[in-house]
């Protein structure tokens, strides 16, 4: 490979490429009997003055050479992933290129996935293959949700009941939580990642284009913190770490000390993920013990706001302003715009498309993520019971492809504020790597395309003949996928 450029970013690409290459075996930087009307050198060039976006590209392909250039060395990695996928059946199939001029860029620069560790825990090896997963695809966020009832999976200094206690829960119910009868397995389940592991990874993902979005659980799904530190609790009790899936009603009480609890950890957190945004969840919070407790209602009231939801919006925006007052901006489940929007807050919207929709007619930015196209968790094919146990719900592959971030009902002006979609991967019914590539391959795919093209480009059939290759990929890359869907 030739390139015009020695910083260390290109030369990573370099070498990752060429890693790729010999690992495939396709003997791309050695002599070739087959394919010998295709090129034999890859140069890759940094054009300032290109015409392509920043994370865009453009391809030449002629029979001697490819040239790639981009104005950024993250639009030359994203070159260098459709190359990947243009020279693996290529290669292996004995195909020839065919010459031309290649000019690519996204459509949205939120382009993400997210992965539940909380529910069950993966190891820094598996969150890698991951965001490998994710490279190949152009995808460029990685939401790591750290935090839930079920485990608290990132070391703070300050408070290490969080990991000591708050990391491991003593078993884990077998079945769907839905299930009449519940038993347990006995066996306990935990970990963390240490804050050396997380900067090795924020490393490792940058390496690959990928931003990494921690998300910290605020006021709800918090059950894990008050097992650590009780004294955080909205009611006088003690708990332990949820070995159940579903929902729990215990909630942080949201006086000062709370505040100052929190942005402790967020302190901790910001020092180890760069990102812009920091995800504080936000979802699901029931407000029950709030009512209960004199003691909160009567801050409640002192607040001068009407119900727990104001109070809610209130807690939000104390955090939206401690993380504005360190440069960085909040983004939440959509929940957060009940009671009132914090002034800086981005949402995520979850619960369909109602909330991004409510949120961008208020100019504050949106990433949708609705469950009915982007929950990975849910079922691929019917029959169900013929499909590994999952969350439920239906979302097949052309489901996910039909997919447009931006609603019709929004302006032009107002569309503006989409910063993109995302898949999510909640892992109650996910307890290993392999299940987790297998609820991913191919709508990881899919929804790459989404997030990428245009709609007016878009063809669902076309997309399919391309599966194949892409599935040929995937195996020698060793990774499991749904292979109805290459049917």
């Amino acid at each position: 490979m030739v390139g015009s450029d020695s910083s260390e970013a290109i030369t990573r690409m370099y070498s990752q490429f060429e890693q790729w290459a010999d690992t495939m075996a396709i003997g791309y930087f050695k002599p070739l009997e087959m394919a010998e009307n295709c090129p034999r050198v890859v140069k890759i060039e940094l054009d300032k003055g290109s015409k392509t976006g920043t994370e865009g590209y453009q391809m030449r392909i002629r029979k001697d050479q490819i040239v790639l250039r981009a104005k950024t060395v993250r639009g030359l990695f994203y070159g260098l992933q459709s190359l990947k996928q243009l020279l693996f059946p290529l290669f292996k199939e004995q195909k020839t290129f065919q010459c031309g001029t290649i000019l690519d860029e996204p459509r949205f620069g939120w382009r993400g996935m997210h992965l539940d560790v909380s529910r069950h825990f993966f190891t820094i090896k598996e969150v890698e293959c991951y965001l490998e997963m994710m490279a190949l695809h152009k995808m460029n966020v990685f939401h790591w949700h750290l935090t839930d009832d079920q485990g608290w999976r990132l070391e703070i200094k300050a408070y290490p009941k969080l990991t000591e206690i708050g990391a491991f829960r003593s078993q884990t119910m077998n079945g769907h939580f839905r299930d009449k009868s519940r038993t347990f397995d006995g066996i306990p389940h935990g970990g963390y990642y240490t804050q050396d592991q997380i900067k090795a990874m924020v490393k490792f993902a940058e390496s690959r284009m990928i931003t990494i979005v921690p998300e910290i659980e605020m006021p709800g799904h918090c059950q894990e913190v008050i097992a650590a530190y009780p004294n955080l609790a909205s009611k006088d009790t003690t708990t332990s770490v949820m070995t159940t899936w579903g929902g729990t009603d215990h909630i942080l009480n949201p006086f000062p000390p709370t505040l100052r609890f929190l942005e402790t950890i967020l302190d901790e957190t910001m020092t180890l993920f760069p990102s812009a945004y920091i995800h504080i969840g936000g979802d699901e919070a029931l407000k029950k013990h709030w009512k209960k407790n004199p003691a909160i209602q009567k801050f409640k009231d002192s607040l001068k706001l009407k119900n727990e939801d104001e109070l809610q919006s209130w807690f939000i925006r104390q955090i939206d302003l401690y993380l504005a007052s360190k440069g960085r901006k909040l983004i939440g489940w959509d929940e957060i715009l009940e009671g009132g929007l914090a002034e800086n807050a981005a949402v995520m919207s979850w619960r369909g498309e109602k909330g991004g929709i409510a949120a961008a007619k208020l100019k504050h930015k949106v990433v949708m993520t609705p469950g009915s196209h982007c929950y990975f968790d849910h079922y691929q094919f019917e029959p169900k019971s013929e499909e590994p146990l999952a969350f439920g719900g239906l979302t097949t592959l052309e489901k996910v492809y039909s997919y447009d971030p931006q609603p019709k009902s929004l302006s032009g002006e107002q569309k503006k504020y989409i910063l993109g979609a995302q898949a999510n991967l909640w892992t109650e019914y996910i307890p290993t790597l392999r299940q987790l590539q297998y609820m991913c391959l191919p709508r990881m795919a899919a929804l790459s395309e989404v997030v990428w093209s245009t709609p007016e480009i878009k063809n669902y059939s076309d997309f399919k003949i391309r599966l194949s290759p892409l599935a040929k990929l995937y195996g020698s890359q060793g990774w499991n996928w749904c292979r109805k869907e290459m049917k």
